[in-house]
């Protein structure tokens, strides 16, 4: 029979067994004890705590004023728009302009733009490991193919960028007679909540420069760094680079608004490539218009609310991270690795079991529903992911659950 669908859709599209697992859980919402999620990625069903109700009112408010009955298509993004995105960067202290900057609906359609202006099918790019699976399937939807390169996380105590791993990936790609056309980082990244380095980014810079490859910076979790390391690089486009450099931003996380679906790019590094980048993703943006105008005219007015969403959401992310140190601290078989922003973190668990069946454990015999780290490709233990985005006493009771699940596992062989 001749093939119907395309090689970009040649993955296993099964459910997993967690998956199936959830479902059950989800179906039967009043058993013995109610479902605590730790995966919670979105802001809008976490209860954000909005008390005087400044967040509801100024959306409202942002949305009764954006003019919605005309339809006037600017490739780049409406010009005002990208005025208010510049000017968030420049009260964050980043020299970016609204002539550096073209407007898209998410960071997922950003990634989507950037592959197709730099690859043709078949290139390279090279992704971060740890980090989000969706690198896989944003690649090879265009066709590319990526490459992973890893963080480490010792002997330095943190995670930081793997240089040498950096040069294997590029070795490998001249094997397989591929061209890299573009190393990706996250900053802050996720899981692992690390932050992007001066000295990592001048190192990744060179490397950029002397293959020809651009620099893509997923940079929406900007926003969110508890603990800056030194050195911090808050824009990596904003750098005087020798490789055509991309930032990526957005709404979602930024302004904890993941349903207006606005994102950005901002181009840096050598004048005449920048120009000439603009130039063709412009070209790209103006064959699918995907960025909605009411959206546009409202992003000034949502932009001014981000400061507001994050002061809160920042407040809950810490209270949360310091309580699951506290139990960790407090003679718990669990340790948690340490990060320096983003929403999330990584538990590393006793290696009695794997991770994932610790996570099937949880949902089964605990209700609380975790991520398994090799979702995310962590190596060297035993590791579950668990987001900090939950109402605190949701947060607290939840971590009660894995600290009791993992003693009595740990205590009691054969348990499970």
């Amino acid at each position: 029979m001749a093939r119907l669908f395309s090689h970009r859709l040649d993955w296993n599209a099964a459910e997993n067994s967690l998956a199936g697992a959830e479902a059950r859980a989800r179906a039967n919402p009043h058993g013995e004890r109610p479902l605590i999620d730790l995966t919670a990625s979105n802001p809008t069903t976490v209860g954000l705590p909005d008390e005087d109700g400044r967040l509801a009112a100024g959306l409202a408010a942002a949305l009764a004023g954006a003019c919605a009955n005309i339809y006037a298509p600017t490739p780049r993004g409406a010009r005002e728009a990208r005025e208010a995105v510049a000017e968030s960067y420049r009260a964050a202290g980043v020299a970016i302009t609204p002539d550096d900057l073209l407007l898209t609906a998410s960071s997922s359609e950003s990634y989507a733009f950037l592959f197709k202006l730099l690859c043709d099918p078949g290139d390279a790019v090279l992704v971060p490991t740890p980090s989000y699976p969706l690198f896989d399937y944003l690649a090879r939807l265009e066709g590319v193919v990526p490459i992973p390169y890893r963080l480490g996380y010792q002997p330095e105590g943190r995670w930081h960028v793997d240089l040498s791993s950096v040069d294997e990936a590029l070795n490998r790609a001249r094997r397989e007679g591929r061209l890299v056309r573009a190393i990706v980082v996250v900053s802050p990244n996720h899981p692992t909540g690390s932050v992007l380095t001066e000295r990592e980014a001048n190192a990744l810079d060179e490397r950029a420069a002397a293959c020809g490859a651009a620099l893509i910076a997923d940079e929406v979790f900007g926003d969110y760094v508890r603990r800056p390391a030194p050195e911090q690089v808050r824009c990596l486009a904003a750098r005087a680079n020798a490789a055509l450099t991309f930032s990526l931003g957005g709404l979602s996380k930024g302004a904890c608004l993941p349903q207006m679906k606005v994102g950005w790019i901002a181009a840096g590094g050598p004048p005449g490539a920048v120009a000439e980048a603009l130039t063709a993703l412009e070209l790209i943006a103006d064959t699918y218009l995907s960025v909605n105008s009411p959206a546009q005219a409202a992003l000034p007015a949502l932009l001014r609310l981000g400061p507001v969403a994050r002061a809160a959401l920042n407040t809950r992310l810490s209270a949360n991270a310091g309580f699951l140190r506290a139990t960790a601290d407090a003679g718990s078989a669990l340790s948690v690795l340490d990060s320096e922003g983003g929403w999330s973190l990584i538990v590393r668990v006793p290696a009695v079991i794997s991770d994932e069946a610790w996570a099937h454990t949880l949902l089964e015999r605990d209700a609380l529903l975790v991520q398994p780290g090799y979702f995310f490709d962590l190596e060297g233990g035993t590791f579950l992911v668990v987001s900090l985005l939950l109402p605190e006493g949701a947060f607290q009771e939840g971590i009660r659950r894995l600290a009791a699940r993992v003693a009595a596992v740990t205590e009691t062989p054969g348990v499970s």
